[in-house]
C-alpha cells in the first residue's frame, strides 16, 4: 500500500500542535477505510506461454463514487516475503512492463459497481525462456473538490494550523508473464518449534527453499499426528508464493492448537499445496518429529 500525501494549503500562525494532531488522526484512519472499500480478483495474473490476454475485475465496495488510476510498477520480494518498491531490476530479475498493455488506465465506479481491465501481452522476438513479472497499481484518485471535509470541520482560527488534506491510496497485484520451458523445484527445510511466549502460541518456523527459473505459489497446511489419536489441521494460511529470482523464503507459522491439545511425541507435517483451482496438488512436503 503507498500513501502519498500532498498538502495543498497550509497557514501556519503559531500554535500548531492541534492541527498536526489532527493530521496524524486522518493519516492513521484514512488508508484502511479506503482499502476496505476496494476489491480486485483475481489478485494475481499469470499468463502462460501460450496465452496472450487476461483480465480481472475492480469493484467499489464502498458508498460513495470513486476513481481509480492504474499503472504499472516495480516491485520484489524479500527473504521474509514482504514486497517492496524496486527501481532498477537486480540479477536474475526480469521485469514484463514492456510487454504488457492494459486498458482502461482509469475509472470511476460507483458504489458497489465493477469494471473489467483487459490485459494483454505482446513478446519481442528471441525472448529468453523464463518468467517476467511487474505488478498493476491501482490508486485511488484523490477528490479535488475546492474545500475538503477537513477544512469544513476545522475553520482555522488566530494561531492555528489549517490544512486540506489529499490522500492518494494504492494496492497493486502480480502480473507474471511465462514463456517458454519454466519449471521450479521446491524444498521445505529448518523446520523448528518455537514455544508459546507470554500467553501466545506456538509457531512453527521454517524456510522455503526455490530454484528453477519460476515462481511458485499455494497454500501452507501444518498437521499434527499424534503417537495415538487422530491426525489434526493446526494451522493454514493461503497464498504463500516465492518470486524469481529469490531462492528461499523464511515463515513464522502461528498455531492453532486445540483446547488441551501438547505437541508432545508424534509429528508436525508440514505442506506446501497448489491452490484448489489449480489442482491441489503437493509442491513439498517436510515433518518435524517431536520429542
Amino acid at each position: 500500500m503507498a500513501i502519498m500525501n500532498k498538502i495543498l494549503h497550509a497557514q501556519f500562525l503559531g500554535n500548531a500542535a492541534r492541527g498536526l494532531l489532527l493530521l496524524l488522526i486522518v493519516l492513521l484512519l484514512l488508508p484502511r477505510a479506503a482499502l476496505a472499500d476496494l476489491m480486485l480478483f483475481p489478485t494475481r495474473v499469470v499468463l502462460e506461454p501460450k496465452q496472450r490476454s487476461a483480465q480481472l475485475q475492480i469493484i467499489n465496495k464502498g458508498d460513495k463514487p470513486a476513481t481509480y488510476r492504474i499503472n504499472v510498477v516495480y516491485r520484489r520480494m524479500t527473504v521474509t516475503g514482504e514486497i517492496i518498491a524496486a527501481d532498477q531490476p537486480q540479477a536474475g530479475e526480469q521485469f514484463a512492463s514492456n510487454m504488457l498493455r492494459f486498458s482502461p488506465r482509469q475509472v470511476t465506479l460507483k458504489p458497489g459497481t465493477a469494471q473489467t481491465i483487459r490485459i494483454s501481452v505482446r513478446k519481442p522476438a528471441n525472448l529468453a525462456a523464463g518468467e517476467y513479472r511487474s505488478h498493476l497499481q491501482f490508486e485511488q484518485v484523490p477528490d479535488t473538490k475546492p474545500a475538503g471535509d477537513l477544512e469544513v470541520l476545522e475553520q482555522p482560527e488566530p494561531g492555528q494550523l489549517s490544512i486540506i488534506l489529499e490522500a492518494t491510496i494504492g494496492v497493486s497485484i502480480p502480473v507474471i508473464v511465462r514463456h517458454g520451458q519454466t519449471s521450479a523445484n521446491t524444498t521445505l527445510e529448518k523446520l523448528a518449534l518455537e514455544p508459546a511466549r507470554d500467553n501466545g502460541v506456538p509457531t512453527l518456523n521454517f524456510a522455503i527453499q526455490r530454484d528453477g527459473n519460476r515462481s511458485v505459489y499455494g497454500d501452507i497446511v501444518a498437521t499434527y499426528i499424534p503417537l495415538s489419536g487422530e491426525p489434526m489441521e493446526i494451522a493454514r494460511v493461503g497464498g504463500v508464493a516465492v518470486y524469481v529470482p529469490n531462492v528461499h523464503r523464511l515463515a513464522r507459522l502461528p498455531l492453532r492448537l486445540p483446547e488441551g491439545t501438547i505437541l508432545k511425541g508424534g509429528k508436525i507435517q508440514l505442506k506446501y499445496v497448489e491452490p484448489k483451482e489449480a489442482g491441489d496438488n503437493v509442491i513439498a512436503q517436510s515433518e518435524l518429529t517431536l520429542p
